[in-house]
């Protein structure tokens, strides 16, 4: 069980962090791929004839990366509303403060200058997050090692669960698979939010104008110099990419 929230066209990032791995795990396993709509909410305030629009870019980009209906069930969240009312129901019995520790909440505040913007809706999505693994009683989950403490909260949440009304739900495993970190053309984690991104379906035009302005190494003054390739987002790039060049 997996999914991406419909913020659009899918960049290079979410191409290889996760959408390259999902094709594989469809030939392994039952496999359920959500286009998480609500949790599009969490951070912005688009209305529904946007959503739309963004679900439906999202869906046709899994689509030409080879996810297959044939072989993994494709879904909205929001079409599924038993993914609300056991949210609700878990919300019941989550404190508070499970959700304050939470990592990634606190880069979303620091990137996104939310200070003194979070919604109940961004503090609780790990309750609904979890919500979306257990409506599927999923027992595995493909994180990278950065997601593992997202994991080990909806665990969390299951083991009190099941203490408190009997062993309903397994308890989600991680399905650790080495995700690349992908870096925007700004140096930076790639993301919408930060226009850095290059998008799957980027016109080569516009893919070599992006690549044509990243950031390189500033302190690689002199054609010779052996430089800092691991501080530069094009280099990346090219391991990603062309693996056999670059290990040269």
């Amino acid at each position: 069980m997996s999914g991406l929230r419909p913020t659009g066209k899918v960049h290079i990032g979410s191409l290889v962090g996760a959408l390259q791995n999902w094709v594989r795990l469809q030939d392994e396993y039952e496999c359920f791929f959500e286009i998480a709509d609500w949790h599009a909410l969490t951070t912005t305030d688009s209305r529904a004839e946007d959503l739309s629009v963004l679900i439906r870019e999202v869906a046709v980009d899994w689509l030409v990366c080879g996810l297959d209906p044939e072989k993994s069930t494709l879904f909205i969240q929001s079409q599924v509303p038993e993914h609300a009312e056991l949210h609700v129901l878990l919300s019941m019995i989550v404190p508070v403060s499970w959700l304050d520790r939470n990592p990634t909440l606190k880069e979303q505040v620091r990137d996104l200058d939310l200070r003194g913007k979070v919604s109940y809706g961004l503090l609780g999505y790990p309750v609904l997050q979890t919500a979306d693994i257990v409506a599927y009683r999923a027992n595995a989950v493909p994180v990278g090692e950065d997601q593992l403490a997202h994991l080990e909260l909806s665990r969390e949440i299951v083991r009190r669960f099941n203490k408190l009304y009997g062993k309903v739900f397994p308890e989600p495993e991680a399905l650790l698979t080495e995700f690349p970190k992908v870096p925007g053309t700004d140096g930076r984690k790639m993301s919408k939010s930060l226009d850095n991104t290059i998008l799957i379906s980027d016109p080569p035009d516009a893919i070599k104008t992006k690549v044509g302005k990243a950031f390189t190494d500033p302190k690689k003054i002199y054609k010779g110099d052996k430089g800092h390739p691991d501080k530069c987002p094009i280099f990346a790039y090219h391991v990603l990419f062309n693996p056999d060049e670059a290990g040269r």
